[in-house]
């Protein structure tokens, strides 16, 4: 990755969140990076789709977070707070709530729910997945959960650390977590 003035060092915090029975989450911690991009006045939203895309996280979207728990269970998912701020439950109903606002990103391990609180009438939301990582959408059905289990074991562990790039906090995070 090229070094890019938008994007600021910053203490990562990484969340474990445990199968609570309806969402399997993943042995991978949640990964919040807080205020870790500039936001400019112009065009906000591009400059996380930019960086994400120059880390190999592609097929971005522009949108928010949905107001119900649902998880990903054949990809990864990096979410970059471009506009306003929300209040967001991670992990399921017992999982955890983080606020966050702009400048804030999110890398959201397969299997972990998420779920829009509450946010400003601006929350503004850049997504994407890692290269060659397709999402479903799942809810926390019973039915569902076999599958999403066996899914989940098979999703790649990213390239790069969709802010940072090669020697972000992502890979050690990532690869201390997987070899468990």
């Amino acid at each position: 990755m090229r070094e890019r003035s938008a994007v600021k060092k910053t203490d990562v915090l990484a969340v474990e969140l445990k199968d609570d029975g309806v969402i399997p989450n993943n042995k991978l911690p949640l990964l919040v990076y807080r205020r870790a991009v500039s936001v400019s006045e112009d065009e906000p939203a591009r400059v996380f789709e930019e960086l994400f895309e120059s880390n190999g996280w592609v097929d971005s979207w522009r949108n928010g977070i949905y107001p119900y728990q649902h998880y990903h269970s054949t990809a990864h998912e990096v979410l970059g707070i471009y506009r306003g701020s929300a209040k967001v439950q991670l992990g399921g109903e017992h999982g955890v709530i983080h606020d966050v606002r702009a400048g804030d990103v999110i890398v959201i391990p397969a299997g972990v729910a998420h779920k829009n609180l509450g946010s400003s009438p601006d929350f503004g939301v850049v997504g994407a997945y890692p290269e060659g990582q397709e999402m479903d959408m799942n809810f926390g059905k019973p039915n569902e959960r076999p599958r999403a289990i066996e899914n989940i074991t098979h999703v790649t562990l990213p390239k790069m650390d969709p802010v940072f790039g090669e020697n972000g906090p992502l890979i050690e995070k990532w690869r201390v977590a997987s070899n468990l």
